[in-house]
């Protein structure tokens, strides 16, 4: 993962939202507790081949990498050594998150829980800039225009033409979907209006049934996640990246809202409780 460690780390410290929320380190003991109240996860897949060339994936759906599976791997050989067994698990329609699932569901023997696949947790579109390299992009419309386009929460990319055969209309895992609701290119703000719903009609009752569940998803879809559940501004959303194949554990409380999080490192054999 490289400098990518520092991921999760605005460089102004927590989210002007709220207070810092506790983390999950056993202190009197200097040691790390199993928590069952832990309810949540989410994943974002192992690096992906886009990830490791630097360039822009989206809807493009690209295999892992050789370090992306490594990196599945270690998530749920790390789960299984905390004792997070999930109850149920969601991931998108893209197989570099589905294939994380697998890795991580064999690592753990979980093979047999039940994973929901949705739409709704796709990673943002990036338009007419899936596939090219940042470095491309930056010398057609300069370093600023990109840093709008993956930080900022409002802007969307150019869009896929209609005709383009890379459009997702051309595509048979979507055929199932309203022309309307096949994106041509996607702001953050578009990824959270698809995701907020999704996880308040499908993934929060099962948290609320007292099941742990797990969430396989992508680097923009989990930031949209992570902006809603902890109440992150749209400015303050710019800072926060999630790196690949590092679990986030969230104790949410009745209300859904964040008691604690972790961040699971594996690093001498400890997890870490780095937070944002």
């Amino acid at each position: 993962m490289g400098s990518e460690k520092d991921f999760f780390c605005p460089a102004n410290g927590p989210p002007e939202s709220g207070r810092p929320l506790p983390s999950a380190r056993d202190r009197d003991s200097g040691g790390l507790r199993l928590r069952s109240d832990e309810n949540l996860i989410l994943l974002r897949h192992g690096q992906s081949v886009y990830n490791r060339e630097k360039r822009f994936t989206g809807w493009a759906d690209v295999p892992l990498s050789p370090t992306g599976e490594a990196e599945a791997r270690r998530a749920g050989r790390l789960l299984r050594s905390q004792g997070l067994e999930y109850e149920i698990a969601f991931t998108s329609l893209l197989k570099r998150a589905i294939k994380t699932l697998w890795l991580v569901s064999e690592e753990m023997e979980l093979e047999w829980v039940s994973a929901v696949k949705a739409v709704e947790l796709n990673e943002r579109h990036y338009g007419a800039l899936q596939g090219r390299t940042r470095d491309e992009v930056a010398a057609l419309a300069g370093e600023e225009q990109v840093r709008l386009w993956r930080r900022g929460f409002s802007e969307r990319p150019p869009p896929l033409d209609y005709d383009d055969p890379r459009h997702p209309r051309f595509d048979r895992r979507y055929r199932f979907l309203a022309a309307d609701r096949l994106p041509s290119a996607e702001a953050l703000a578009d990824v959270s209006d698809r995701i907020v719903p999704f996880w308040t009609d499908r993934i929060a009752p099962e948290v609320r049934s007292g099941r742990r569940v797990l969430v396989v998803s992508h680097g923009n879809a989990l930031r949209a996640l992570v902006k809603y559940l902890e109440g992150i501004s749209d400015d303050g959303i710019a800072a926060v990246e999630i790196p690949t194949g590092v679990p986030l554990v969230y104790h949410l409380g009745p209300d859904l809202r964040p008691r604690s999080r972790r961040l699971l490192f594996e690093e001498e054999g400890i997890a870490d409780d780095r937070r944002y």
